[in-house]
């Protein structure tokens, strides 16, 4: 049977367009594009392409805004260490209690490490962001606003204009960790107030180890990697250049798709999660309902072991992911869960499903037909659903 694939938000398949596109630049157009004769000339030629593709993608100014790196982390990692660095007399950062481990991980070091204040706004159990938490941590001393476009688990959708637009107020550097929401949601940075912005390539069908860090004209960077002059000095090492091609070539099909992402995709997602609410009892569908990526479906099963569910979808050929993580050998809820104050029982059987563009409505229908008599299999071998299955009218 073949094979059920929504862990999108983890990776996506490499379309094939994509792929031919990158192929003359391993074998042909080989050459480093530092170099001065005709094959770095082409390989050269090849990054420019791509790096006018991710501008057109983002709605950004100039194409030199676009920094290529090795991928998302990278990007967000050269975006905080440069804030600081570049503003000595500022020492605060503010993030969100919900933020990619690649922000948040960082930030918790630099509080540790460098004396950095590290403020962290809470949400709300929709994961919505505390706007007055926001605007009463956001101030003089803040180096770095940094505030994801989308979260990865839950698909919820933050007001990234609003949350610029305050940090300018204070002169604050505004970051926004848009992996999750490149190609998904519209962005067009020419109208929003933001400084800095991440991307990874192989979110939006690019190849993986690749992606890149938009820095607006005029504000102030300092590379992570030092060593040569690649990236007009503010990235050193010899480019990916077949990755950044097939970068390039998946923002052009992504900034094509986007109707495609909105429409139809949304749809499929709605589908899926209203035929799980009706087959499913004890269901909850996590995250904003009205500002989510069109993608991402967030579902927390009570009394039910995600590892369990995870494991037995895998049997049968559909691939998703859990919202909890293994922590001393237990499912714990994850950190963005905890954040919402899932009640554990639900947070434990939390799945995130995300779809793309080459999802199909029989994908929906294939998880339709094999999820219901899982989770009741699970429920029945489990005492504490035995305590608390509701009683039959």
């Amino acid at each position: 049977m073949q094979p059920v694939y929504l862990d999108n938000n983890a990776t996506t398949r490499t379309d094939p367009e994509v792929v031919s596109t990158m192929l003359p630049y391993f074998d042909v157009h080989f050459g480093n594009a530092s170099s001065s004769h005709r094959f770095g000339s082409a390989a050269a030629e090849g990054m420019r392409l791509a790096r006018r593709q991710v501008q057109a993608l983002l709605g950004a100014a100039q194409e030199q805004e676009i920094i290529f790196t090795s991928g998302g982390t990278e990007a967000n990692n050269m975006a905080l260490l440069s804030a600081l660095e570049t503003q000595p007399d500022r020492d605060e950062i503010v993030i969100t209690a919900v933020e990619h481990p690649a922000i948040l991980a960082l930030a918790t070091h630099l509080a540790k490490t460098r004396g950095v204040t590290l403020r962290v706004v809470e949400v709300d159990s929709c994961g919505r962001l505390d706007l007055d938490q926001f605007d009463e941590y956001v101030g003089s001393r803040t180096a770095l606003v940094s505030v994801m476009w989308a979260n990865n688990e839950t698909g919820t959708l933050f007001p990234i204009p609003r949350l610029a637009e305050r940090a300018r107020a204070f002169g604050a550097l505004f970051h926004t960790d848009a992996v999750q929401a490149a190609g998904r949601v519209p962005i067009d940075l020419k109208s929003v107030p933001v400084d800095m912005l991440s991307l990874s390539s192989h979110k939006l069908h690019g190849p993986k180890g690749v992606g890149a860090l938009y820095v607006r004209k005029g504000v102030a960077v300092r590379p992570l990697l030092r060593g040569g002059r690649q990236e007009r000095g503010r990235r050193a090492g010899t480019e990916n250049v077949p990755g950044i091609v097939g970068f390039g070539s998946a923002a052009a099909l992504a900034a094509r798709y986007l109707e495609v992402e909105q429409g139809w995709v949304g749809a499929l997602r709605d589908q899926l999660e209203q035929g799980l609410m009706q087959r499913i009892g004890q269901a909850h569908v996590l995250g904003d309902a009205q500002h989510r990526l069109p993608n991402t479906s967030c579902i927390a099963f009570d009394y039910v072991d995600g590892d369990a569910l995870l494991l037995l979808l895998d049997r049968v050929g559909i691939a998703v992911s859990s919202g909890a993580a293994c922590a001393s050998g237990a499912m714990e809820p994850s950190h963005v869960l905890h954040a919402m104050r899932v009640p554990a029982n639900a947070a434990r059987g939390a799945l995130r499903f995300s779809l793309s563009r080459d999802t199909t409505t029989p994908d929906i229908y294939r998880v339709l037909e094999e999820l219901p008599p899982i989770v009741a299999r699970l429920r029945a071998n489990s005492p504490l659903w035995r305590d608390h299955a509701p009683v039959p009218a």
